[in-house]
Formats: C-alpha cells, structure tokens, sequence
C-alpha cells in the first residue's frame, strides 16, 4: 500500500510480561513534542477500561482497533503496546496494519524466560503474581512474522531500545522513502554492540 508521508506512523511494540515495552513506549511518547504520540496499552484497555479476561472473544479487540484508528485519524503517532500473543491477535494485526494510513513500525522486544522472571521479582506486583503465573503467560520468540518486524534481544538496554524507536521515526520524516527501501520478509534481530561477536 502506499502510504502519503503526512500521514502519522503506527507502532507496535510487543513482547513478554516484564519486557520493557510500557517503559519503552512512554519514554518514546515522552522524548517527542506534548500532543504528538498517543500510547495504547492493552492491559489499560483490557483489565481497566474493560475489565475482560484475554480470551479474544471480549470486547477488547474491538475498543483497540477504534482507538487506534481515531488516534491516527486525529494526526497523532499510534503506538500500540502489550503482551499480543501471536496466535490470538494476529488477526488483529493483520487488519491494523493493512488499514493504516501512514507507515508502519513493528517491534517485538524478545526476552528469555530466566530474565523475564528476574525482572519480574523488581516490579510491585511481585507480592501478589506469582512467579509460577508469570511463567504460564510467557511464550517463547512470539513474533507476528509481518514484513518489517524487528526483533530487539535483550541484550539491548532501555536506552537503546528507546533510541531505536526514535531512530526509525526519524528515519520517517526524513529519510529516503519509507525506511530506505522494501521491508523484509523475515524479522530483523537488533542486539547490544557491547554483545555482539
């Protein structure tokens, strides 16, 4: 599809429990003008607005998808940030990132379980979700397998993860076409200089 470059880009970000992506998101819409990015979590939408299990057959899906198309429709950077299992949203993806006006940006931040679980044991909810729940939500490298998706390892640091998001979206603006060219078919892998080989 071709995209007009006025158009406000869609991020998406997602990834296991306790793999940054809340943090990740907020600190990209807060590095960026008041008024600019407009940050969806599916957690708010599911558990507070809504108040749904994460069964795919609620209302959830449907809130998400209206959400992000009036953010986009109003000019504003869409970023979309949660948990997703592959297997039940990609629909949802599917649709999203087909319809979306402008270019698109597609990240899952690919954590292991033992880290996942350290993490986990930092965060206040540690007192009342047990590390034995936390293991029954993870699934390993769940990506959505869409053309252009990166993946960022965990070897990557919040900072890096952060200026990689403001990175590409600069990218948008001003450089050549939509990221320099055609996206990929298979998922891009960003690691830590410090680990690489």
């Amino acid at each position: 599809m071709t995209t007009p470059r006025s158009a406000p880009p869609f991020v998406v970000l997602r990834g296991n429990s306790a793999s940054g992506k809340s943090t990740v998101a907020r600190r990209v819409q807060r590095a960026l003008p008041r008024g600019e990015v407009a940050v969806i979590g599916q957690d708010h939408v599911r558990r507070e607005l809504l108040w749904e299990h994460d069964s795919g057959q609620g209302d959830t899906i449907g809130l998400l998808e209206s959400m992000v198309r009036h953010c986009l429709g109003i000019g504003r950077i869409t970023l979309l940030e949660g948990i997703f299992g592959a297997e039940r949203y990609h629909g949802m993806f599917a649709r999203m990132l087909r319809d979306a006006p402008g270019p698109t940006l597609v990240y899952y931040l690919d954590v292991s379980l033992p880290e996942t679980l350290r993490r986990h044991a930092g965060k206040p909810i540690a007192g009342h979700v047990a590390p034995e729940e936390v293991a029954s939500w993870y699934r390993p490298h769940d990506v959505l397998g869409v053309p252009g998706e990166q993946v960022l390892a965990e070897a990557l640091d919040e900072d890096q993860m952060v200026a990689r998001v403001l990175g590409d979206l600069s990218m948008l603006r001003t450089g050549p076409g939509e990221r320099g060219g055609p996206a990929p078919s298979a998922p891009e892998e960003f690691t830590s200089p410090r680990s690489a080989p």
